[in-house]
């Protein structure tokens, strides 16, 4: 069974989505702040945590940080922050997603679901002769699903590894900025673009010899991106 951590100090929230998630044969652990949160992360090991931003003792998005030091986890946010300034903010910190509040279950379970498939190991794929990709300054992996830099592994969020496994697997051809949001987040996005510059500038500082003028992963402006070996 798939484990969720709700994180939120709003007890008819947190009741809803215990109550909603249950019903779908979720098994659900509840935090009401910060600290119970990275407590309960490292002793239960969700599957995908759905964190509220406004919290009693710390900001969620030091939770986040928090979690992304030691964790790939989904992270839904759930926040009554509109701003995209705040959702960059969240994105930037390693959440995978963004719901406002009031929001609609439907949608939130829906999200929920594409946060856990991208967290999925991938079945089947390529032939052996495209598992590896050498970039030069970087190698990845895609039976393995990894990505190596001179002599150590780069850590990505599957966020991050479901972006670049679409781009590596486009190599050399424009992937427009639809594409890209529908593939990696879902057949409901394709105007948060905001997303995608988020997580197209974690893959430059993690992959890039020179982030600001990356040989790699190139955009296309208005258009989308492409990569390049």
């Amino acid at each position: 069974m798939t484990r969720v951590l709700v994180v939120d100090d709003e007890p008819q929230i947190v009741r809803a989505l215990v109550i909603n998630l249950k019903a779908r044969k979720y098994e659900v652990d509840a935090a009401a702040d910060g600290a119970a949160a990275l407590q309960l992360a490292a002793a239960r090991h969700p599957d995908v945590i759905v964190l509220d931003l406004g919290l009693p003792d710390m900001d969620g998005v030091d939770v986040i940080k928090g979690l992304r030091g030691w964790s790939r986890v989904p992270i839904l946010v759930l926040s009554a922050r509109h701003s995209s300034d705040e959702k960059v903010e969240a994105l930037d910190a390693g959440a995978d997603d963004y719901v406002t509040k009031p929001f609609g279950m439907d949608e939130l379970l829906a999200r929920l679901r594409a946060a856990v498939r991208r967290a999925e190991p991938a079945t089947g794929g390529g032939s052996e002769d495209d598992a590896v990709v050498d970039a030069g300054d970087f190698t990845v992996d895609l039976a393995a699903k990894k990505v190596h830099r001179g002599d150590r592994d780069v850590r990505l969020t599957p966020t991050e590894w479901h972006l670049l496994e679409v781009l590596v697997r486009n190599t050399g051809r424009l992937v427009s900025q639809k594409q890209l949001l529908q593939e990696v987040w879902g057949p409901s996005y394709g105007t948060e673009t905001n997303y995608l510059r988020v997580y197209m500038a974690q893959l430059r500082r993690k992959l890039e010899a020179d982030p600001s003028h990356p040989a790699h992963f190139i955009t296309e402006p208005g258009m989308g991106y492409r990569f390049e070996r």
